[in-house]
């Protein structure tokens, strides 16, 4: 597995959220990294649509919130401003 890539794009290294959860060899903070990265793309892809703008329908917000919430990081972007992208 390609951690670099993984941080970019980790929709194209994953099929789902809960596969990062399975990786063995990442840490819980490489985890929480690759999680919140598809987090913020999930909710770019929902900021789109709103707007009108062509875009994939099943972004797996809710998905990836659970998997985050696994790993109990639900709150570490509670300092951030407001966004619709939360806050990144």
């Amino acid at each position: 597995m390609n951690i670099d890539q993984a941080l970019m794009d980790p929709a194209q290294v994953f099929d789902e959220p809960g596969d990062v959860l399975e990786e063995a060899s990442l840490s819980r903070e490489e985890k929480i990294k690759i999680l919140r990265r598809w987090e913020f793309d999930a909710r770019e892809r929902e900021v789109a649509e709103e707007e009108n703008m062509a875009g994939v329908q099943d972004s797996r917000l809710g998905d990836i919130l659970a998997a985050l919430n696994r790993l109990g990081a639900t709150d570490e972007n509670s300092h951030s401003p407001p966004t619709k992208q939360g806050g990144e």
